[in-house]
């Protein structure tokens, strides 16, 4: 075997972990891919012969792309939050058949990482993104990390910290059981079809916050409060002439079809047997790479 072809092999080996810190990452499944590609061709064209661990030296160049890819969001990072009147962005999410999740994407959604954790890391620095992701995801040291910031190590101790409160204080624990979660994204559901508002609101958490993504030719959507976001619900609903209960980051979620084309993805965040958020993602373009039809 030739030395092309060995690290060719090895190189496949960390694909599924390389893709899942890019994920992480970027929140993005085509960049991610870009970011992990951009890996191949540094290990393509680097000397590797004295590096004694390759999946850590793979993930800190991954690691380093990203944040750089990050830093490149300038246009996006000025714009406001979606609270004072800019544009809701949703990562994207990934799909999968209740009953058929491939090893890679169990590697690329492992530990939790929801559509909802996924929105706070968007409200991260890059700095902080990539400290507490290679750090608290995937227990990469602190002395690693620092040369890629370009900071000490205690200073990159401090920004995973800090991303780590944030990220505990906007994500408060949610319910885990999936037999739980599907009952109440069913009892959503039957409640949208059916028109029933005070079912609905049964289902919904008072405070729930519901966003939505439509991309740049469709205005995006921030709701709170149950009866609004009920109302909007079965208004949507109309127009979805199929529903179908999936796994969105392996959660249960619904992507809604009409005339065979895909309407949205719906992610759920039930705590204690309600909703209390919901994101969905209708923006058509994103969509269409998701081939939601399988």
């Amino acid at each position: 075997m030739s030395e092309e072809s060995f690290l060719a092999d090895r190189f496949e080996a960390e694909r599924p972990a390389l893709r899942a810190v890019a994920y992480r990452m970027l929140g993005s499944l085509a960049e991610a891919e870009d970011a992990v590609q951009e890996a191949w061709f540094k290990l393509s064209r680097t000397d590797v012969s004295d590096v004694k661990n390759l999946g850590a030296w793979l993930t800190t160049v991954v690691g380093r792309t990203c944040l750089d890819m990050l830093r490149s969001r300038t246009s996006r990072r000025e714009e406001p939050l979606p609270e004072q009147g800019g544009s809701v962005r949703l990562p994207d999410p990934v799909v999968t058949a209740p009953a058929r999740v491939d090893p890679e994407q169990e590697i690329l959604i492992a530990d939790s990482v929801g559509i909802a954790l996924m929105i706070v890391l968007e409200t991260l620095s890059p700095a902080e993104r990539l400290a507490f992701v290679l750090h608290d995801m995937f227990d990469v040291p602190f002395d690693d990390i620092a040369p890629i910031l370009g900071r000490t190590t205690v200073s990159t101790r401090q920004l995973a910290s800090r991303a780590r409160r944030r990220v505990q204080g906007a994500t408060p624990a949610a319910d885990t059981d999936l037999a739980r979660k599907r009952e109440v994204v069913n009892a959503f559901l039957t409640a949208s079809r059916g028109g029933d508002f005070e079912a609905l609101l049964a289902v919904l958490d008072p405070d729930v916050v519901a966003r939505s993504d439509g991309g740049a030719l469709v205005p995006s959507v921030l709701r709170r409060g149950a009866a609004d976001v009920a109302s909007q619900a079965i208004t949507f609903a109309r127009f979805a002439a199929e529903a179908r209960l999936v796994l969105v980051n392996g959660s249960p979620g619904v992507v809604s079809f009409a005339e065979g084309r895909p309407l949205s993805v719906m992610s759920f965040t039930i705590r204690d047997g309600r909703v209390t958020g919901l994101d969905i993602l209708t923006d058509p373009d994103r969509l269409a790479t998701l081939d939601l039809t399988a």
